[in-house]
């Protein structure tokens, strides 16, 4: 799978609390992902956060797994993430999405051995 130099970052901010019938949002915006195809999704978990609420959402120990901040992010062409938006917009009742041009310098090993 190639991913074109010139490309898109998305990027999606919900909360861990987040379900999609019944499964953690996040799980469901992955594999969806996963089965369109997409070169990758990375989840990542957030120790403080606020939004729309201004709630503040933190990992402090007494408040330690209090509906956490998640940012899942995905680099894919531009028809790629356009083609996945549909999905999400299906997936989500909040939250907010970015996209960002970005410009891949690697994807993979281009055949070469990964140091391990």
């Amino acid at each position: 799978m190639q991913v074109p130099e010139q490309a898109l970052a998305l990027r999606i901010f919900i909360g861990e609390n987040d379900k999609d019938d019944g499964r953690p949002l996040y799980e469901a915006i992955v594999l969806k992902a996963r089965e369109m195809h997409l070169a990758g999704a990375t989840v990542l978990r957030g120790a403080l956060s606020y939004g729309h609420s201004s709630r503040l959402h933190t990992s402090k120990i007494l408040r330690l797994s209090e509906d956490l901040p998640l940012v899942i992010e995905i680099v894919e062409s531009e028809d790629k993430i356009n083609a996945f938006l549909p999905e999400l917009d299906r997936l989500m009742t909040s939250g907010l999405i970015t996209l960002e041009n970005v410009r891949v310098l690697q994807y993979g090993t281009n055949g070469r051995k990964a140091d391990v």
